[in-house]
């Protein structure tokens, strides 16, 4: 992180990038206070000014994660609108960042996010409104685009989580499993809109 800041001019962000540089070297159990004041060279209690102790370290970089992961996934996005496309765009960028950066990816997915709370809301909008965008699902009635939605992640993040536990030990190609899988989203998604009233 080069010279060690001093405790004074310390920002909440400076906190944050520390963490997730830590987190990328040394896995999960490097979130943590004592950790991060240790990388940017400060004691402690200069990191507990700006967040509330671990609980509130691991909640804004979670956060930062999810945004820098959605801002990325658009970016992939960019300029395609076939829906089969950007379906498996998506899988393959959200797959892609959980094989480069799978620390980072075990802390977004661990963190429960709160619809009552404004910061976390809003970061659940963005990425309800980007999910519909991306697979352009604007006619489905709220409950069905939740429905498909929590279909998707479900399929998408479970089989990653397996994958990354090293949980998939049969003779078969992991990559061709997951486009097999992509192939019944798509027609699941595909049955729930013709059957949305």
């Amino acid at each position: 992180m080069g010279r060690p800041l001093k405790e004074n001019s310390l920002t909440p962000q400076d906190v944050v990038q520390a963490a997730i540089a830590c987190l990328d070297r040394e896995g999960e159990s490097a979130l943590g206070v004592n950790r991060v004041a240790r990388e940017l060279g400060v004691k402690p209690p200069a990191i507990y000014k700006h967040l509330d102790g671990n609980t509130g370290l691991r909640r804004a970089v979670a956060l930062e994660i999810w945004r820098n992961y959605l801002m990325h996934c658009q970016s992939q996005m960019t300029d395609i609108t076939e829906p089969r496309t950007l379906l498996r765009i998506g899988a393959q960028t959200t797959r892609n960042f959980a094989q480069r950066y799978p620390a980072r990816y075990a802390v977004m997915m661990q963190y429960q996010m709160r619809p009552t709370d404004l910061e976390e809301a809003e970061i659940i909008q963005n990425s309800l409104h980007f999910f519909q965008k991306s697979l352009q699902l604007y006619k489905l009635s709220e409950d069905a685009l939740i429905d498909v939605m929590r279909m998707v992640n479900a399929a998408i993040y479970g089989f990653i989580t397996r994958e990354q536990q090293e949980l998939m030990t049969l003779n078969r190609s992991t990559d061709h499993s997951y486009e097999v899988m992509l192939d019944a989203l798509i027609v699941a998604i595909e049955h729930i809109q013709q059957n949305d009233c």
